[in-house]
């Protein structure tokens, strides 16, 4: 399995918006989306605003890989769905945090319907 680089860890986790690609089972690529991410020690996490129904969402549910874009970092990645109620304590955490200045979006981001859309992203 490959792991992120320091580096791409704190480029990717200091950048406002990470523009994400899932890929369609055709192969191609959906077009990009920005969305926020965080990160939690070696892993970055992202989560869908609409939940699972989200478009970007069911496409990376159906195909688990894709690419993503975030200060200066591109890389394919694949897309794991992740259930730890302990985690997903400190991601909401990282989001009120993180993104504290849009105080009328985090709410919807720590919500359950997000929260059920969590994904990790790793390095393909």
């Amino acid at each position: 399995m490959t792991t992120w680089t320091p580096a791409e860890l704190s480029r990717i986790a200091s950048a406002d918006e990470l523009s994400i690609q899932p890929r369609r089972t055709d192969g191609s690529l959906r077009p990009p989306t920005p969305i926020w991410v965080v990160r939690d020690g070696d892993d970055l996490y992202v989560r869908a605003y609409h939940g699972r129904s989200g478009a970007w969402f069911r496409t990376a549910r159906a195909t688990h890989t894709g690419h993503i874009a975030a200060g200066g970092v591109d890389r394919d990645v694949t897309f794991t769905e992740v259930d730890d109620p302990a985690l997903a304590k400190r991601l909401d955490d990282a989001y009120r945090t993180k993104y504290a200045r849009y105080s009328a979006y985090v709410p919807p981001m720590v919500a359950e319907t997000a929260r059920a859309a969590t994904l990790r992203l790793t390095p393909a």
